[in-house]
């Protein structure tokens, strides 16, 4: 009789650096490399200067393929991780956590390689200047790339040997930086409403009429464009851009960027087609999106669009939300070392799971092959014969939904048992602010009040967690009961914007005294009084310049929603204060609006909304009342992006606060000064809603 083997234990890392301290989980992920890593901070700042050595300073996130790749090529690399060690100071960043340190470098990577992107690698001086960066470096020369062992020497010897030069260059090329992104304002600017019209014109050039979206491969949805060319087209009535932004949804959800069985957005496709994504999912991708399908569905009454509204709030609550209510960060492309691997399928397992019957509406729907419609062309030993879903045939019978409805279950099972992609489980202020807006818009819009207390749930939680009350503090991040002490403009601005849309959803006057307590820190700590604008984050001393931040990217930028959050707590208030610190930041930032309108469409949403007086939905009564219910679901009911909607009760605009009170709750609807007879039908304030003029 043999003994028993004894369990085995788990081998130890032969290394563990300072990141195993830090809360990031992109941090984590680097905590047992070879690297002498060191988190953004005086330790590191204060070694580089003492010995007088260049920091390495490398910045990507925990969902990150392409850094995954190099960590898995290089960081995890004895031979490489010695070079760094031994002449280099090596800080590893989340950008997510520290986007304002991420905008300073990557301006200066962008502004002298003419591309950006993660994983993002930049060497500075002991004072924090740049002097050389890139994104990807292989581990041996490709590409026309050198490789990452022969940069790391040959900036060595240039640091011992011309290191006078490369200070002059870093000092130099700093300050011209810290003088093209820290604006001043014109004098002599006007608002114009006609930089929308030249705005879109520019926008419509950009479709591409086949696979919808604006651009070329690798095609990002970017939300913020769609929802302006939305936006102006239903007021000038252009039906063209209606249908330009339409065919776009219409396809982005037919995609493999669309996750045709879990629900929920890739961030980006890597074709035109939306088909093969890079297949990690954002919490501030698919709250942007969930405003745009929302958007689509009101303007094109279609089911189809509610549905994707409803499979990105069905995948948010599902795989992306705290116990407590706070909405996790992101999830990876890759699962066991493979991107992709947990989300596609070959042809032979689908037909060993399915019914022949199964199987061929799935062949033929989602376009599967034998060979496949992605390979990881990253991977020394990719998988073979993936296919991404895509819908290819998007016709069914009666009996094939049926038949549909039974194969995605039983895939969507068997998935369900794979080893998931990494989850990066920190809550972000700023992001759960753009998801808490998009989640409370669709619980009015789509009448589902468990996306309402998921909302409230939400606020609560980052009011617990993230609020300091006494001191009217908002804080970034939260993971496993720690917070930081980052100060960034993103968190208040987005979650401005979320919780006005909880309050024009519940007319709660909690929300909207919680909204006028972010927007006075938010001007305390980051409005320029003297230029207008804001900065990106509180300036301390390793920051080497100071940012107001306008591009509306993946993200739209602090100072855009911003903008807009207070121009609509402006008219819900009616304090000339919130309106004219927006009036004076749009002018700051005029320059893009004028002559490159692409990189400002959130900005554009604000102008658009300054320039249009908006419809303000004043509803009396009990807002709990089912008629204040009835009133509140009306106004939302239709496409009106310049409105607002607010109660009696509460911090609202004086109006408001002296209509009489009625046990049947009713609506005003007014413009400027201008009201119309108050009306308690739900149907009549939807017919108000949707006229293009008021009597």
């Amino acid at each position: 009789m043999t003994e028993p083997t004894p369990p085995q234990e788990e081998a130890k890392p032969k290394h563990t650096n300072r990141l195993a301290k830090e809360a990031s989980p992109y941090l984590h992920q680097h905590q047992h490399n070879p690297v002498d890593w060191y988190p953004w901070g005086e330790e590191a700042f204060k070694k580089a200067r003492d010995e007088q050595k260049p920091i390495l300073l490398s910045i990507g996130y925990s969902t990150c393929h392409w850094c995954h790749v190099m960590e898995r090529e290089s960081f995890e690399d004895e031979a490489t991780a010695a070079v760094m060690n031994a002449h280099f100071v090596n800080i590893k960043l989340d950008r997510e956590e520290r986007p304002d340190v991420d905008k300073i470098y990557m301006t200066f990577v962008q502004a002298t390689t003419g591309s950006g992107g993660w994983p993002l690698n930049v060497w500075l001086t002991p004072d924090l200047k740049p002097f050389f960066g890139g994104t990807y470096f292989p581990p041996e020369s490709k590409f026309g790339k050198p490789s990452f062992t022969d940069v790391l020497n040959q900036i060595a010897d240039a640091w011992k040997t011309q290191r006078t030069e490369i200070l002059n260059s870093a000092n130099d090329i700093s300050q011209r930086i810290g003088e093209s992104i820290a604006k001043k304002a014109k004098a002599d600017i006007q608002l114009d409403p006609a930089w929308l019209d030249k705005a879109v014109s520019q926008f419509k050039t950009q479709y591409d009429p086949r696979f919808g979206g604006f651009g070329d491969a690798p095609k990002f949805p970017r939300p913020s464009l769609p929802l302006m060319l939305l936006r102006h087209a239903h007021r000038t009535g252009d039906q063209d851009a209606i249908n330009m932004v339409l065919h776009t949804c219409d396809r982005m959800a037919a995609g493999g960027m669309n996750d045709q069985i879990g629900g929920g957005f890739a961030r980006y496709s890597v074709d035109e087609k939306w088909l093969v994504p890079h297949f990690e999912k954002m919490l501030y991708d698919n709250a942007q999106l969930l405003h745009l399908y929302l958007d689509a569905h009101l303007v094109s009454g279609a089911q189809r669009h509610a549905d994707v509204a409803r499979d990105i709030l069905r995948y948010i609550l599902r795989d992306m939300r705290h116990e407590g209510g706070g909405f996790y960060s992101a999830e990876d492309a890759d699962s066991e070392g493979k991107e992709g691997k947990f989300y596609c399928w070959t042809e032979a397992e689908l037909k060993a799971l399915l019914t022949p019957e199964e199987f061929a509406l799935a062949k033929r729907r989602y376009g599967l092959t034998a060979h496949g419609n992605f390979e990881d062309h990253s991977d020394p030993d990719p998988l073979k014969g993936q296919n991404v879903l895509s819908i290819v045939d998007p016709k069914l019978s009666d009996n094939e939904a049926g038949l549909l409805e039974s194969a995605t279950k039983k895939m969507f099972a068997v998935r369900a048992e794979r080893v998931r992609p990494h989850l990066d489980d920190k809550v972000l202020s700023s992001w759960n602010g753009l998801m808490l807006g998009a989640t409370a818009r669709a619980a009015v819009i789509l009448n589902e009040p468990e996306y309402l207390k998921a909302a409230e749930a939400n606020l609560a939680f980052l009011q617990r967690e993230l609020w300091d009350a006494e001191s009217k503090t908002l804080y970034h991040r939260w993971r496993d009961g720690q917070r930081d002490d980052v100060q960034l403009l993103d968190a208040y601005a987005f979650l401005l914007d979320g919780v006005l849309h909880l309050y024009e959803a519940t007319l709660e006057p909690s929300h909207l005294q919680f909204a006028i307590d972010l927007a006075a820190t938010m001007k305390a700590k980051f409005y320029d009084e003297a230029n207008g604008g804001f900065w990106q984050s509180v300036h301390t001393p390793n920051l080497i310049m100071k940012v107001k931040e306008d591009y509306d990217g993946a993200v739209p930028s602090g100072n855009s929603v911003a903008v807009l959050s207070l121009l609509r707590l402006g008219k819900i208030t009616d304090q000339e204060e919130y309106t004219n610190i927006a009036e004076k930041t749009l002018l700051l930032f005029s320059d893009n609006m004028i002559n490159g309108p692409s990189a400002v469409p959130y900005l554009l949403q604000a102008l658009d909304f300054l320039v249009h007086e908006p419809r303000r939905a004043v509803i009396t009564g009990d807002p709990k009342s089912t008629g204040a219910r009835g009133l509140i679901a009306a106004a939302h009911a239709v496409y009106q992006p310049n409105k607002v909607v607010l109660g009696v009760a509460g911090p609202v605009e004086e109006f408001a606060k002296t209509l009489p009170e009625e046990k049947v709750s009713a609506v005003y609807l007014c413009t400027g000064s201008a009201c119309q007879p108050p009306t308690s039908s739900a149907l009549k304030l939807q017919e108000m809603m949707a006229s293009k003029t008021l009597p």
